[in-house]
């Protein structure tokens, strides 16, 4: 990173940003320092769409390795040990570990470089807002295709899939995973439970599984070979999908990258939407998903 734009950057951000020439992604010879750029520039698109979530996050200290030098990552959910006091954070009680989680709540551009500056290359969110974390106000489909499917047959499910949602009158957007699959997201109004959602999702995976041979809605079937799953098991409470514009962890720095439903077709190439790339897309596909709200027909 050039000394003027870690002077600028500094400029900008109450963050005490450090080790910014450290190298996060060998193969695609990114540093820390590009990352936080990247975050910075792509701030305007994700931070209308995570406002309000309590996030969990996947740090990278020493950037994206071989994996066999040992585990290179990891998850994050209560808020690390000298969080500054201007980062806001939700509480939530964990029955499974009977103890309070403090999450990180990123609602301006000073926690996301906060974030960037931690090494959280990925960043997840949950389905539902602060205001009510047991009434989703999106439903979620993620799209896996199992090898040998390909992310192309996961795009030929997905507009099936788009299809159908928009005959029941729903607004579905979709955006790449930025590895192998797809994620088809739908705003809802936040008056359902979980089990409700999930039970609805389900239900259009089994529809759905009727009319394409190539889709499987149950779990059990996940790892056929050649088959794609329409997972609905990520619709239950603080279950998480990674951010739109996120990055990966991949040799290529691939993103989570919202598409315009034109793009999602045969040969859409997970490599062609990087942290190099993504920033030059003009298009903001998700840009009015919250004004676009539906009910669930049950």
């Amino acid at each position: 990173m050039l000394e003027e734009d870690l002077k600028e950057i500094e400029a900008l951000t109450k963050v005490k940003l450090k080790n910014l020439d450290k190298c996060f992604y060998p193969d695609a010879d990114v540093t820390k320092g590009q990352v936080i750029e990247y975050y910075i520039k792509m701030a305007p698109k994700i931070l209308p769409v995570i406002a309000n979530r309590p996030l969990v996050l996947t740090r990278y200290p020493d950037g994206i390795k071989d994996v066999k030098l040992g585990k290179t990552s990891f998850f994050e959910k209560n808020a690390p040990e000298g969080t500054p006091d201007w980062v806001k954070r939700h509480t939530i009680y964990s029955p499974t570990s009977k103890r309070d989680v403090h999450y990180i709540v990123c609602n301006d551009l000073d926690t996301l470089i906060w974030l960037a500056n931690l090494a959280a290359l990925e960043i997840h969110m949950p389905f539902a807002t602060t205001e009510d974390v047991d009434r989703p106000d999106l439903l979620f489909f993620d799209v896996d295709p199992e090898p040998p499917a390909t992310l192309s047959d996961a795009a030929g499910v997905a507009l099936l899939l788009r299809d159908n949602l928009r005959e029941m009158g729903m607004t579905p957007y979709v955006k790449t995973s930025g590895k192998k699959g797809l994620h088809v997201v739908i705003p809802i109004v936040p008056e359902y439970s979980f089990d409700v959602v999930r039970n609805f999702v389900h239900k259009v995976g089994i529809a759905l599984a009727k009319q394409n041979d190539l889709v499987v809605s149950e779990f059990k079937d996940t790892k056929k070979p050649g088959k794609v799953f329409a997972d609905y098991l990520q619709n239950s409470p603080m279950r998480t999908m990674v951010i739109p514009y996120s990055l990966r962890p991949t040799a290529e720095a691939t993103v989570s990258t919202p598409l315009e439903w034109s793009e999602v077709k045969k040969g859409l190439n997970p490599s062609d939407y990087t942290l190099n790339s993504v920033p030059k897309r003009r298009v903001n596909p998700w840009k009015d998903i919250f004004e676009n709200r539906c009910h669930l027909e049950i």
